[in-house]
């Protein structure tokens, strides 16, 4: 180890990468007077991230476990890694641990789930769902009895309206705009300032205002 480790202390969190997302996911955690003990990355990732130490070994998730660490949160922007890698700490035995900023508003009828992550100017109103390992981005709103499905990202801007569902892994663009009572499958990309008007089926691309499905992907169980 690059690092010495320590010992783990009660509550303290190991963050799964070390980029962009991850700072901000630290800045969240530390607002709430959540320790930060480790980052866990690549072998090219800088030595140390918003100030934690970084670690760059292959095994250095099953070490901190031994040594007592038990919460984790993965800070990865790609949805199917996300989801992978939350599905591999899980098995290990970590628990994974939401990151909500204290400058979100969110309805004490809502739902969160684990590993979720809601960042500064998230509104999520009444009786929403938003399931594990989501990432709700910077000044993003999600109303009343919307469904969000796992490992799905809603960047930031985005707004979507009433009774909205977005299935697992899917993606939305920056400044997207979700009419109500839409559907918007799994595995699906919302180009960025996209109006979706009318459902989207699995597995595909779509864009413009209004969205139209333009590329059939493959989809990802």
């Amino acid at each position: 180890m690059e690092t010495p480790l320590t010992a783990a202390t009660p509550d303290a969190v190991i963050v799964v990468g070390a980029g962009g997302h991850a700072k901000v996911i630290i800045e969240i955690l530390r607002t709430a007077d959540v320790e930060v003990a480790y980052c866990v990355a690549r072998p090219d990732a800088a030595s140390h991230c918003v100030g934690v130490p970084v670690l760059r070994t292959e095994d250095a998730l099953d070490e901190l476990y031994r040594r007592g660490y038990r919460k984790a949160v993965v800070a990865l922007g790609d949805n199917r890694l996300r989801a992978r890698l939350g599905q591999q700490l899980r098995a290990m035995g970590y628990a994974l641990t939401s990151a909500v900023s204290p400058h979100a508003t969110i309805s004490r009828s809502a739902t969160i789930g684990d590993g979720v992550v809601v960042m500064a100017g998230v509104v999520v109103n009444a009786e929403a769902r938003i399931d594990d390992l989501a990432i709700l981005n910077t000044g993003a709103t999600v109303d009343h009895d919307c469904h969000i499905g796992r490992s799905v990202h809603i960047a930031p801007q985005c707004a979507l309206a009433g009774n909205v569902r977005v299935g697992e892994n899917t993606m939305l663009g920056i400044g997207a705009r979700v009419i109500p009572g839409i559907t918007i499958g799994r595995d699906v990309m919302i180009g960025a300032g996209a109006v979706v008007i009318r459902d989207i089926s699995d597995g595909v691309t779509a864009v413009g205002v209004p969205a139209r499905e333009v590329v059939r992907t493959s989809t990802c169980v």
